[in-house]
């Protein structure tokens, strides 16, 4: 693993926003405009790399599925916070009855500087972003810059595969629904969802396009609808489980909830099991299960024991996201070297004490590998730089190439 810098393409960011890319630039609390699509430099790595790390997300994903299957069947999920018995009762049917929901992607957050073992920084297998920039813009990247190489990423292909395959799992003679919410002001998830929809119609499925604020409520159906009051029978949502199970549609999201086996009227992609998949707390529940496991940090539920006075740590919400609400404690007096997002904190909010694994610095740029994988299988890789220790959404995309 090397960063190396180059000279971006002309008219780079009208090239990216043509593939997909509708934010290059970020605005950043001075006001100013930088680049989210950074290309004045990339990251090399070598085929035994590459392949090494494929199977150390592969073995992740199986213990988080494992770590995943442990909470139900010890019946922990208020561990995560998930303590309404209704709520969790529809999570553990959804768990057992997942061969029968459709499930598509997540991503592995990983610490590696290409000297050591990776470690694994979070999974979010719910909502994650930064898809269509590892998916399109990088892979075109490569073909100009370096034509003949080669890049970690099969997701193109690996999605439209997915939907292929799952297609059979969808409530017959109705549209894929695809939502985020209205109040993206990026429009990340306005891009994300647009190229899921994109991957769909490549496989072959009808598909519709709806706000989140738009989905009605038909009160004599007892069913969602959308703006021309037709049912929606299943609905991929870029909508974080813990908002639709929170927000004040959520008695009518529990109550619909089809988990497979015709048990209700709307089927929501991901499943309600990936709430099992997208909270820190599974760190904790990963190191409890795997002590010493070498991909991964110590993690903690209830403080963060030796790592206060030895290595440091960090605290994580256990639903925060783009680094809100995290903070860095060094060993010893327990001093906060960093906080991102604080006021998003509410005191006393439960959190996940991990071992501070400080992001790899190359020449003052941290950065962190967003590993993606699709089904059960490691698809692609998109690398996140930063200036501060925790990656937040000010943090900039960069692509890579193996040669």
């Amino acid at each position: 693993m090397e960063r190396r810098t180059i000279t971006p393409r002309p008219g780079w960011q009208q090239t990216v926003e043509e593939q997909g890319l509708i934010y290059p630039l970020t605005r950043h609390p001075d006001g100013e405009l930088r680049p989210y699509w950074d290309e004045s430099a990339y990251y090399v790595f070598s085929l035994p790399e590459v392949e090494a790390l494929e199977d150390v997300v592969e073995e992740l994903h199986a213990m988080c599925l494992a770590a995943a299957d442990h909470l139900v069947r010890e019946d922990r999920l208020a561990d995560l916070g998930i303590t309404d018995p209704r709520l969790a009762a529809l999570v553990a049917e959804a768990w057992h009855r997942r061969a029968e929901l459709p499930s598509l992607y997540g991503r592995f957050d990983l610490r590696y500087d290409g000297t050591g073992v990776a470690k694994l920084l979070e999974y979010n297998a719910d909502t994650p972003t930064s898809l269509v920039e590892a998916a399109s813009p990088q892979w075109f990247w490569m073909e100009e810059r370096f034509p003949g190489a080669d890049q970690w990423n099969s997701l193109h292909e690996r999605l439209v595969d997915a939907w292929k395959e799952q297609a059979r799992l969808l409530p017959p003679g109705s549209p894929l629904y695809f939502a985020h919410s209205a109040g993206d002001e990026l429009g990340e998830d306005l891009m994300t969802v647009a190229y899921l929809r994109e991957t769909a119609e490549q496989a072959g499925l009808a598909t519709d396009a709806i706000a989140v604020e738009d989905i009605g409520w038909d009160r004599l159906s007892r069913r969602f609808v959308d703006k021309r009051l037709r049912f929606i029978r299943s609905c991929f949502k870029l909508y974080p489980w813990e908002w639709l199970t929170t927000d004040r549609f959520a008695p009518y999201v529990l109550e619909t909830l089809d988990n497979g086996g015709g048990t209700g009227t709307t089927l929501w992609i991901e499943p309600a099991w990936k709430m099992l998949l997208s909270n820190k707390a599974l760190l904790a529940v990963l190191w409890e299960l795997y002590p010493g496991h070498p991909n991964l940090l110590p993690a903690y539920l209830d403080g963060p024991r030796e790592l206060a006075t030895t290595t440091g740590y960090v605290t994580k919400p256990l639903l925060g996201r783009e680094g809100a609400g995290v903070t860095v404690h060094e060993a010893g007096a327990g001093v906060v070297v960093h906080e991102a997002g604080a006021s998003a904190v509410i005191p006393q909010e439960p959190c996940c004490y991990q071992e501070l694994a400080p992001l790899p610095d190359f020449d003052g740029n941290r950065v962190v590998l967003g590993a993606w994988v699709v089904g059960d299988e490691a698809a692609g890789l998109g690398i996140r730089e930063s200036a501060g220790l925790v990656t937040d959404e000010y943090a900039r995309f960069l692509p890579h190439v193996i040669l």
